[in-house]
């Protein structure tokens, strides 16, 4: 496992532990040679090639991962489609989260298993999320993982509002809620901001009142996400709450404000091998 698809996520806390996810699902399913291809990513090898997803499970509880994904991130209709999503939604996302709840289940404990929450409506777009249709497309994807996660993952979020959508239609099941956001990572001026453009100090106040365990910055550069932690930080102090704090970068370069994330795979980053990305964390 390269070291630049490893997540790491700090507490800010004084006890100072250091929790390590999972890396990338989908590339690292084309690096094997598993079934894979635009627009479905990592959902095809659900139904093609299954035992691929558990082997690369299996290969990053190896690694050192403590919590592994569910592949469930392309389990939307802007991957799939809506027809299918309609037919097999439901079906893909309890197969998604029963290979990672059969990984982890065979470590012997040594990993947890998150539930993957992606964008609904596509990933770094937050134009495109229509708060109207959010809970047909959520409601599958929880009622299909949720005999299977020890804990529950929104993860790329572009804006507050999906953020707390997802939130509201979460189950009552005492597991906790972890939430990562994205953010914008070109035109950026001094304010760590969404790609909304709302700000991360907001971002955290919300995530505070929507009682996340965790609150992450993934899929964007890592130039970006270390004020977003400080920014956070100074938020979660300010309201004196336990909340710990992480990131996942990207290791290819910026997205654009219309970026297709379901069209094609963008090259990594020269500077970000696994050196690089380790000088970040």
């Amino acid at each position: 496992m390269s070291f630049f698809h490893i997540h790491i996520s700090r507490s800010h806390m004084t006890q100072g532990t250091t929790v390590i996810l999972d890396g990338g699902m989908g590339r690292e399913l084309q690096r094997r040679g598993a079934p894979f291809r635009q627009p479905e990513w990592s959902a095809l090898a659900l139904s093609e090639a299954p035992e691929a997803v558990s082997a690369v499970h299996a290969a990053y509880i190896e690694s050192g991962a403590q919590v592994i994904t569910s592949n469930s991130y392309a389990v939307v209709p802007f991957h799939i489609g809506e027809e299918r999503f309609a037919r097999e939604g439901q079906a893909l996302a309890a197969l998604a989260g029963r290979l990672a709840r059969e990984s982890a289940d065979a470590s012997g404990g040594r990993a947890q298993v998150a539930g993957s929450i992606p964008p609904l409506f596509g990933s770094y777009r937050p134009d495109l999320y229509k708060p109207e249709l959010a809970a047909g497309v959520l409601r599958p994807l929880v009622a299909g993982l949720s005999p299977y996660v020890d804990l529950w993952l929104a993860e790329t979020q572009s804006c507050i509002l999906e953020a707390q959508t997802i939130r509201a239609g979460l189950p009552n099941d005492g597991k906790p809620f972890w939430l990562s956001f994205t953010l914008q990572d070109e035109d950026t001026d001094e304010v760590p901001r969404l790609r909304s453009g709302e700000p991360v100090a907001d971002a955290a106040k919300a995530a505070a009142g929507m009682g996340v365990a965790t609150l992450l910055f993934n899929c964007s550069q890592p130039e970006v996400i270390g004020g977003a932690i400080d920014a956070a930080r100074e938020v979660f102090k300010a309201l004196n709450v336990d909340i710990a704090i992480g990131a996942y970068a990207n290791a290819f370069p910026p997205q654009p404000k219309d970026a297709k994330a379901n069209d094609g795979l963008d090259e990594l980053r020269e500077d970000l091998d696994p050196q690089g990305y380790q000088q970040w964390a």
